[in-house]
């Protein structure tokens, strides 16, 4: 039977049933992901961590999807994992030192999210963030279900992403679906090893276009956030 809405007429029904067809799915799903996306913005603009939110709607299945990249192999290989937890980092109260790259990333690119993002093997763990409200210790542990940045570590390179609704990949990851973000620009922190262990990302609700003026930024930040991680003195340019 022909799902229909009381403050629909004919025509929007019409519409909406060829809206979710367009979309793979049946106009239930298609209606309760789109009232998942407004609650999702809703909360954001009250500068409300969503983490709680979206843990409910993925529980629900709402955001469910099996068409992501397995990228396991890469994220659990025990000596990018041994790197990682050398540093010390997981699960470490926030540091102003990540915070001010945090922030700086956001004010140079203009986004209003950022963060430093190390990556586990079930898990993003936000070393520092700007913009997502004040996390406690727990709510910086994020599910995959609710990060990309696992993929900019499986690549091991930048990873640009302008709108995640049209890409034929990202479109399917359930932080896009719930409406949360659009835009993603995440450089992969690497060790000595070639090892990448988290990244340094900003995002955006909206689509952005990226240049290569902002790869680059984020890159240098990332560059300064890495060797902050690996006391790795940084490089002179002194002659």
């Amino acid at each position: 039977m022909t799902r229909s809405f009381r403050r629909f007429d004919e025509w929007l029904n019409r519409q909406l049933e060829e809206c979710a067809r367009n979309a793979g799915t049946d106009v239930e799903t298609y209606v309760a992901r789109a009232v998942a996306a407004q609650m999702v913005a809703d909360q954001m603009r009250t500068n409300v961590s969503a983490k709680e939110l979206l843990s409910h709607l993925s529980e629900s299945g709402v955001l469910n999807s099996d068409a992501m990249p397995d990228v396991s192999t890469v994220v659990n290989d025990p000596d990018r994992l041994s790197s990682l937890r050398s540093t010390g980092l997981l699960d470490s109260p926030p540091d102003p030192a990540y915070d001010r790259i945090s922030r700086a990333a956001a004010e140079a690119l203009g986004t209003p999210f950022a963060a430093v993002s190390l990556v586990d093997a079930d898990r993003t763990f936000y070393k520092s963030t700007a913009g997502m409200g004040k996390l406690s210790i727990e709510d910086r542990a994020m599910p995959f279900d609710q990060s990309i940045c696992q993929y900019t570590v499986a690549d091991g390179a930048a990873l640009v992403i302008e709108d995640a609704r049209t890409d034929p990949v990202f479109m399917n990851h359930p932080v896009v679906r719930g409406g949360a973000m659009a835009a993603y620009l995440g450089i992969p922190l690497i060790d000595q090893d070639g090892h990448a262990i988290g990244t340094l990302c900003v995002s955006d609700s909206k689509p952005r276009q990226w240049s290569t003026g902002h790869v680059q930024i984020l890159s240098d930040l990332a560059q300064l956030t890495t060797e902050r991680i690996f006391s790795v003195p940084p490089t002179s340019n002194a002659r």
